[in-house]
């Protein structure tokens, strides 16, 4: 009788854990669609990321990330609202539900995948650390740094980058740490600090911001590995879905060469199997989101493909300049590359 009283238990236990895990998968979507638009975390002013433009529109790749996921679940990229934040209060506004997805260049690491109640959905930007210096430094390397005084921002995965690339090469620093990037390299300008490091997309955008970007230069060592990319709350396996596939959606428009000029067309007439499972005219693949067939078109048409959205915020025609590098498509000397659409 124990026995069985026990293994009762145990199936009402898992039963009643089945029930409400139930209940809570979809509730992000469903709070979201109630609403009228998508609560988006980018940062505090980025250029080529997320920064405000003259008329006070939210410019850059992670704003236009956010802006693809709400083209997909509204079939409209202007339902969506931003929440600019500094790097300390990032993971706070999201786990708190201030935030419906956090798309601020944020390195996906194992303890804030693990350990924080939060899921990357993908990777926007493969980055990594490095240094800006004035060239008046007369430094060419990282390794000439010794006994340098460092400007870095607070609450980032650099600060232990930069502390375990220096005790490695036998080299000494001084950190002088700061909330905001443009704290940061404002103190670089002043001469507080010898050389700013972060990311090296920030550096580039930071760079674009001082008064004389031709007096600094960007050191040619990466010292870590920083994919960078959205973040959601673990727990809604929904939400994290449409998140990480409209993401995989970019890349396989970009692939399949769909582009905002001819997706609507394509859509209409391709004879590509591929393209016309991606595009919402074969199959219901949508459906598995709970998004609309069209849902690729939608994004697609109305942001761009992953391709448009980098050179349009990142590339050779921006005043940062970047070069796709790692960020390019895997059969393009890259390592980006998504699952299909199947």
């Amino acid at each position: 009788m124990k026995m069985l009283k026990s293994t009762l238990a145990v199936l009402t236990a898992a039963t009643v854990l089945g029930v409400s895990g139930f209940a809570q998968a979809g509730a992000t979507l469903d709070a979201i669609q109630k609403k009228g638009f998508i609560q988006c975390g980018v940062s505090d002013g980025l250029p080529g990321f997320s920064v405000p433009d003259a008329t006070g529109k939210i410019q850059g790749i992670d704003a236009d990330v956010c802006r693809a996921v709400a083209a997909a679940v509204f079939g409209d990229a202007t339902k969506v609202k931003f929440s600019q934040l500094n790097a300390k209060e990032r993971f706070t506004a999201l786990q708190s539900g201030e935030i419906d997805v956090l798309s601020r260049n944020t390195t996906w690491t194992s303890s804030r995948d693990a350990g924080m109640g939060l899921m990357f959905t993908g990777v926007t930007y493969y980055d990594g650390v490095g240094f800006l210096a004035n060239k008046k430094l007369g430094v060419k390397s990282a390794k000439e740094l010794d006994g340098a005084t460092i400007c870095i921002q607070a609450g980032t995965t650099t600060e232990l980058n930069v502390s375990d690339y220096f005790r490695a090469n036998g080299l000494k620093y001084t950190p002088i740490t700061f909330d905001t990037s443009d704290e940061s390299a404002k103190s670089l300008e002043s001469g507080r600090c010898d050389v700013l490091t972060s990311d090296k997309s920030q550096l580039y955008a930071q760079r674009s911001k001082l008064a004389s970007p031709g007096d600094y230069v960007v050191l040619p060592e990466t010292i870590s590995k920083e994919p960078l990319g959205p973040v959601v709350r673990k727990g809604d396996e929904e939400w994290f879905s449409i998140v990480k596939w409209t993401l995989f959606a970019m890349l396989n428009a970009e692939e399949a060469g769909i582009t905002s000029k001819n997706v609507v067309e394509e859509a209409k007439s391709t004879k590509n199997p591929d393209v016309a499972r991606l595009l919402g005219g074969d199959g219901e693949y949508g459906k598995d989101l709970k998004l609309p067939k069209d849902w690729v078109v939608k994004i697609v048409s109305q942001v761009g493909n992953y391709g448009e959205v980098f050179e349009k915020n990142l590339g050779k025609s921006t005043p940062l300049a970047i070069d796709r590098g790692l960020n390019a498509l895997w059969n393009n000397g890259g390592i980006q590359y998504a699952p299909p659409v199947r």
